[in-house]
């Protein structure tokens, strides 16, 4: 019997190829005409595996979930650390992949891989003796921390152009123009000044939840 000449269609190869294109072109870019004609396949063989757009990009959103790492909550790092480890590791994820950010700040909904970030992260914080409802809130604290983060580039805002930042307008802004050429090293000092200040905070609160258990 002959080989088919394209691989066959797969779950997982309509979520590969729906990330590639939000990766490059945004979620306006998916439809399933256009994942048909990437895929070399017909449009209607997509709804054997997916109903609508909006279920292809809830299962690349989670594919992205997937990437985040949760080992820091299983081999017996402090709950400082692994908050840390996994913060740094969640962003690198979304960084990765920016244009699905929107569809993830949407919650896990009944994504399989986001709902086992929220388990872990619970869970941890709860067994490191964090009352629950202060779990819960730690949780949505670094959700909101991590995806603001991701959102965009707080230095990529300004633009390289020293004339746009008249000193007569803007006499704090002299050397704003330098900002976009070292986005990406201004961009990760900030996220980590960020996420230290939030981890102190957080020590503190957990000194006093300790002594008064």
């Amino acid at each position: 019997m002959a080989r088919p000449r394209t691989p066959l269609l797969s779950t997982d190869r309509i979520v590969a190829a729906a990330r590639v294109l939000v990766d490059a072109e945004g979620l306006a870019a998916v439809s399933t005409r256009r994942l048909a004609a990437e895929l070399g396949v017909s449009g209607p063989s997509l709804y054997n595996h997916f109903r609508t757009k909006d279920q292809i990009l809830e299962a690349v959103a989670d594919s992205v979930s997937a990437q985040v790492d949760l080992s820091m909550f299983e081999d017996g790092r402090d709950w400082r650390t692994a908050l840390h480890d996994w913060a740094v590791s969640y962003r690198a994820a979304l960084r990765d992949h920016p244009n699905i950010v929107p569809v993830l700040a949407r919650g896990p909904g009944r994504r399989p891989a986001g709902l086992r970030l929220a388990d872990a992260v619970f869970g941890a914080m709860v067994e490191a003796g964090w009352p629950p409802a202060q779990a819960t809130s730690i949780g949505a604290l670094m959700r909101y921390f991590i995806m603001g983060s991701a959102l965009g580039s707080f230095a990529g805002g300004f633009v390289d152009d020293e004339s746009a930042y008249d000193p007569a307008d803007y006499p704090h802004l002299g050397q704003a123009h330098l900002l976009a050429e070292q986005q990406e090293k201004i961009d990760e000092r900030a996220f980590e000044t960020g996420l230290m200040a939030l981890l102190d905070g957080l020590t503190r609160q957990y000194e006093q939840v300790r002594r008064t258990a």
